[in-house]
């Protein structure tokens, strides 16, 4: 459990390592020197979090389209496969005609 004197646990922007503030003003990171501008940190938080919806919005997009399209292909091989029924029913063949294939084992 962390100290109260250790103030408000912080992320350096620089490196992504994390470190408390210690209550200090400005924030200055550990690791780096640099003094940490908490709404710099927020708008790039921010913006990070808006370009990961945006681009999960557009593979949502996508994977619709993607579905759109798998269900005009079935569509369409469902019509192609009521054709072939039909041409096949037109065609009879008498038992005359067909001949015995040999299986895969031989008869002994």
């Amino acid at each position: 459990m962390p100290k109260e004197e250790w103030g408000t646990k912080r992320i350096c922007p620089t490196t992504g390592r994390r470190f408390y503030d210690l209550n200090r003003s400005p924030i200055v990171s550990p690791y780096t020197g640099e003094v940490v501008d908490i709404e710099t940190v927020r708008r790039r938080a921010t913006g990070a979090i808006l370009a990961q919806e945006a681009k999960a919005s557009r593979l949502l997009d996508d994977d619709l389209d993607a579905e759109d399209l798998i269900e005009a292909e079935a569509a369409d091989d469902a019509e192609l496969d009521a054709e072939l029924l039909e041409a096949d029913e037109d065609e009879t063949v008498s038992l005359d005609d067909l001949t015995d294939v040999p299986g895969g084992e031989e008869e002994v």
